[in-house]
């Protein structure tokens, strides 16, 4: 099991990820992606995952806003949003992981 981890790029996955999931093969295991982004989604980054990990399981992502760019209010995970994220978290995993 391999949980893929990155932020929204442009709507994309960053290239550095798309260089990761070439060069290694996840053939046969179970991958995992989750994404953070300024507010505008997870874009095409999940369908880049099950393109390049074609033959491995791929569950169910979960993409959360870490902070909204365009308002000048970048990454933060503190006070209530900590807990939001921890709950979503929490909920999506007993979904994925059942």
């Amino acid at each position: 099991m391999v949980f893929v981890g990155f932020p929204t790029w442009d709507m994309q996955m960053p290239p550095p990820m798309k260089s990761f999931l070439t060069q290694y093969d996840l053939s046969g295991k179970i991958v995992i992606p989750f994404n953070t982004h300024a507010g505008y989604g997870v874009g095409s980054g999940f369908q880049t995952v099950k393109a390049l990990c074609k033959n491995s399981r791929v569950l169910e992502g979960f993409s959360i806003t870490g902070g909204i760019e365009r308002d000048g209010v970048w990454f933060v995970m503190e006070g209530k949003k900590a807990e939001e994220a921890e709950r979503e978290v929490r909920k999506w995993l007993k979904k994925i992981l059942q």
